[in-house]
């Protein structure tokens, strides 16, 4: 009797065995693991699984990436596809006239900095380097609109989101759909705490920076 009980159960278990093991999920494009994590695109959505090809973040249409990416450029320019590093993915959201602001996302797919830059890097080096944006109201004009400035900074970010330090103000960003472009990044960390940026005669200076938050 107990080798009957034992038989059925095999039998009632071997469909759903079956079925879990056919289960193949076919991407259109797989990443390279980075922190153990690889990004997965079905169409223009990507998605990440664990090296047990596990899907544990969801696809999301907000994640960068550039199938024609120049990957020499710095920033959001020549990211090629989703990946993480230092434990945060670039995201994207269409703000300002329809212009693309970048933010990131922890491990679990939570935001975690908010995406008000214009241009960044990824977290190649515990820090990050972005074109922050910030507004200014200015008041309201003779037909009641609202008049809003707004202030570009090149600064150093951390990976909780906290600007670390300000390296300069970036003037001449226009922000009118028409004619925006990606504005390019002036400056570079080439190590954690050693910063290199461009002066206005084009040259590359060096900075050693106090960043011990």
């Amino acid at each position: 009797m107990k080798n009957r009980i034992v038989c059925l159960m095999l039998l009632m278990a071997l469909p759903f065995a079956t079925i879990a093991q056919s289960e193949n999920v076919s991407y259109d494009e797989i990443a390279p693991f980075s922190e153990g994590l690889a990004a997965v695109r079905i169409g223009n959505q990507w998605g990440f699984i664990n090296e047990n090809t596990r899907l544990v973040i969801d696809f999301r249409d907000d994640l960068v990436w550039n199938q024609n990416a120049d990957t020499n450029k710095s920033g959001v320019l020549g990211i090629r596809y989703p990946q993480f590093k230092n434990g945060r993915c670039m995201i994207q959201k269409l703000k300002v006239n329809d212009i693309p602001f970048y933010g990131f996302i922890d491990t679990s797919g939570e935001i975690v900095i908010q995406p008000e830059y214009l241009n960044i890097t990824e977290f190649d080096h515990k820090n990050a380097i972005g074109i922050y944006v910030r507004e200014a109201f200015q008041g309201q004009n003779e037909i009641n609109i609202s008049v809003i400035d707004y202030i570009f900074t090149e600064v150093v970010v951390n990976t909780n989101g906290e600007i670390i330090w300000p390296i300069h103000e970036r003037e001449h960003i226009l922000t009118a759909k028409r004619r925006y472009e990606t504005p390019e990044l002036h400056s570079r960390l080439i190590g954690d705490d050693l910063l290199i940026y461009k002066t206005e005669d084009n040259k590359w200076e060096t900075k050693k920076l106090d960043i011990s938050i």
